[in-house]
Parts: C-alpha cells; sequence; structure tokens
C-alpha cells in the first residue's frame, strides 16, 4: 500500500511540473533507517525563479507556485486522523525533517532552501485537536501540510478520459472510474444534480 500511496503522491507533484525523486527503492525491515532512509521523495520545480514558503501549513494546490524544492514525507494510513499524539507515540513519522536527513536531502536539491512537505489523510475534526496537532507539526519543522484529498482531487481533474495513460498505472485507474461515471471531475459537482420535479 506505500508503494500506492508514493505513487499518488509522485503524480501530484509531476502534474504540478516538479521533477520527482525517490532516494530509497528498498524496504527497511529489521533495523532503524539512516537518515537518507526517512525521506520518501524530494521534489524540484525549475519554471519557479525564487523559492518562497508559503505562510499557512495547510496547503492546498495554489500554494505550491511558490515552492522551488522540496522534502517530502507521505503517511498514508488512510482510515486514520492524525493527532498531536499520533507523533508522540510514532516520532518515526517525522525523522524526514530532522537535520541529518535534511542535509542528505539538500545535497540531492543542491541547496539548504526547500520546504518540509507532509502529505497525509486527515487532520482531527476538532478545532481544538486539529490546532494542538498542527502546533506539533511547526514545532517539529513541517512548513506545509496536503492531505490525500486534495491530491486525488487535483488528478481526477487532471486526467483526461480520451488519454490513454498506460505509463502510470495510477493515472489509468482514475481515467477508467472516470470513463464509467464512478468518479467526476470536481467542477462538474459543485452544482449537484437537479431535484427531479414531483408529479402533480
Amino acid at each position: 500500500m506505500s508503494a500506492v500511496n508514493e505513487w499518488i503522491v509522485r503524480e501530484y507533484f509531476e502534474s504540478l511540473g516538479f521533477l520527482v525523486g525517490q532516494p530509497r527503492k528498498y524496504a527497511v525491515p529489521g533495523r532503524q533507517k539512516k537518515a537518507e532512509e526517512e525521506i520518501d521523495l524530494v521534489v524540484y520545480n525549475p519554471t519557479v525563479s525564487s523559492h518562497r514558503v508559503p505562510e499557512g501549513i495547510i496547503w492546498g494546490t495554489d500554494a505550491f507556485v511558490s515552492v522551488k524544492r522540496a522534502v517530502v514525507g507521505v503517511r498514508g494510513w488512510h482510515t486514520e486522523r492524525f493527532y498531536a499524539s499520533t507523533f508522540e507515540q510514532a516520532p518515526d513519522i517525522l525523522r524526514f525533517v530532522e537535520d541529518d536527513s535534511v542535509r542528505f536531502a539538500a545535497g540531492l536539491l543542491g541547496s539548504n532552501s526547500m520546504a518540509k512537505v507532509l502529505c497525509l489523510p486527515r487532520l482531527p475534526t476538532s478545532e481544538e485537536l486539529r490546532d494542538k496537532t498542527i502546533d506539533v507539526l511547526r514545532e517539529s519543522g513541517i512548513d506545509g501540510i496536503v492531505s490525500f484529498h486534495t491530491m486525488l482531487e487535483e488528478l481526477i481533474t487532471h486526467v483526461d478520459i480520451n488519454r490513454n495513460y498506460e505509463k502510470s498505472d495510477v493515472l489509468q485507474v482514475i481515467r477508467l472510474l472516470k470513463n464509467y461515471g464512478f468518479i467526476k471531475d470536481a467542477q462538474m459537482e459543485l452544482f449537484g444534480k437537479r431535484p427531479r420535479s414531483e408529479k402533480s
């Protein structure tokens, strides 16, 4: 499942014009990961002239217009919400933004100036718990949080049913689901279905 999560994130960043690198392509069983093994993806956008990290921590697609390079952590536990306690009980989740990992990423990206982005399913619904979780992430060094909802919504909009995405299983599956009416473009759903008029 982790491979699918990373492919969704990869396709999302590529759809925004980023070049995507995956430093580690092997599993690490039975020992603690090295610093360079904590990073899921590094991304670089050659079209962005001046790198600037957006102010807010919850990012939509528009936030990336000023991001030139980033180190990315992917956490795809889709049946759970991420609370402050989640990061306290599993600190490894955020090891990709520790100094050694960031130094390794800087060597790959050619600069220490980068955004630190965490991709995850959901934050808490309670405002108090949500704010507490965001505080923990800020203190840990996270610059931006991107939800899988945001990424999938962008990919669904991006995919054209008249194109054959044979080089990407993720995009091809989205194309088939759109083609057979299981999912629709987000903008098509804004207006919803018109209610049927009652028979007189």
